[in-house]
């Protein structure tokens, strides 16, 4: 069973950097640089756990323009087995709670947009680069 909890202790933070290391900086060649940013300490951050297990994490930032879903991350042997999903409702239930109507947008890569889409999210724009990966934006009202 996938549990989301939002990380609380620098222990379970960690624990989710080392995820985004290794999908992130290890399988997508990310410079280390680029991925942890100045926002780490402005967002609500989640832990994706099957039993004792970390397999994901994602994090929220609340922004000027509404929230923005970022960093989603899924430890590779765990993928198609609805983690990605869990953090996704996590994402959206936070935001649902701070305040409904809200504009929710992310930075999606390319190959993830159908996933997404099964969110209500909708690809806005045209395709731009983030860390020589092809991304869109999207985006959904919560």
């Amino acid at each position: 069973m996938i549990s989301v909890l939002e990380i609380e202790t620098a222990k379970q933070l960690e624990a989710a950097f080392e995820i985004r290391r290794r999908v992130f900086v290890i399988e997508q060649k990310v410079n280390p640089a680029e991925e942890y940013d100045e926002y780490e300490p402005l967002c609500v951050h989640f832990l994706a756990k099957i039993g004792a297990q970390e397999v994901g994490t994602c994090r929220i930032r609340k922004t000027e323009n509404g929230f923005k879903l970022e960093r989603f991350a899924v430890v590779e042997e765990f993928r198609g087995k609805g983690v990605g999903a869990a953090l996704v409702k996590a994402c959206l239930n936070h935001a649902l709670l701070q305040n409904s109507g809200t504009y929710i947008y992310m930075h999606a890569q390319e190959h993830a947009l159908d996933f997404y889409a099964k969110y209500g999210f909708s690809a806005e724009g045209e395709r731009f680069w983030e860390c020589e990966i092809a991304h869109f934006k999207m985006s959904q009202l919560a």
